[in-house]
């Protein structure tokens, strides 16, 4: 960038007189700008049509389908029963295992999904999750027993899955069966 030059007194003399017989427009209007429209939250908007959209058609309420009380048990209805008894029995040979033991909601879910992917990378079948009882949550209520069994009805790969034997955890896991 070159620097600017400071006019010579001559310059300033030929700009004046060239100014000479300019008159000061006096302006007395105000041009104010129309306020600005407000903001759409067009992401939020988005995520609520998403989620209305999910609890209408989307997988339907895994509560419909567990079976017993409060064990948890739950199959695709393309699997024969047998299998689901045969999980409950422990005729499965669990291959691997998930501790969710210190884990808040979004870091379970990431574990339980990378879990997931991992055995069908390494061919596993069957599988435990060990969710906790919830002794130590607010209430006592077991907060990641609910969202695991949640999630594991909607991941494509899960057959079915029960709650573990004692000796396995009992209400503590869950056992899943992944497809081949």
């Amino acid at each position: 960038m070159s620097k600017r030059a400071i006019p010579s007194a001559e310059e300033r003399a030929a700009f004046q007189q060239a100014m000479a017989d300019v008159e000061r427009l006096e302006w007395d209007r105000v041009h104010h700008e129309p306020p600005l429209p407000p903001a759409i939250p067009r992401q939020h908007l988005h995520d609520e049509a998403a989620a209305l959209d999910e609890s209408l058609h989307g997988p339907v309420l895994i509560d419909l389908y567990l079976e017993g009380g409060d064990e948890a048990a739950w199959r695709r209805d393309s699997l024969p029963k047998a299998w689901l008894r045969d999980l409950r029995r422990g005729r499965w040979v669990t291959q691997e295992k998930l501790d969710l033991h210190g884990l808040n909601r979004d870091q379970a879910r990431t574990a339980v999904l990378t879990f997931l992917a991992e055995c069908r990378q390494h061919g596993y079948r069957c599988v435990r999750i060990v969710h906790g009882k919830g002794l130590s949550s607010p209430g006592r209520e077991p907060v990641l027993k609910k969202l695991v069994l949640g999630w594991l009805s909607q991941r494509q790969e899960v057959l079915a899955f029960c709650q573990a034997r004692a000796a396995e955890g009992g209400a503590g896991a869950v056992v899943v069966l992944l497809a081949a």
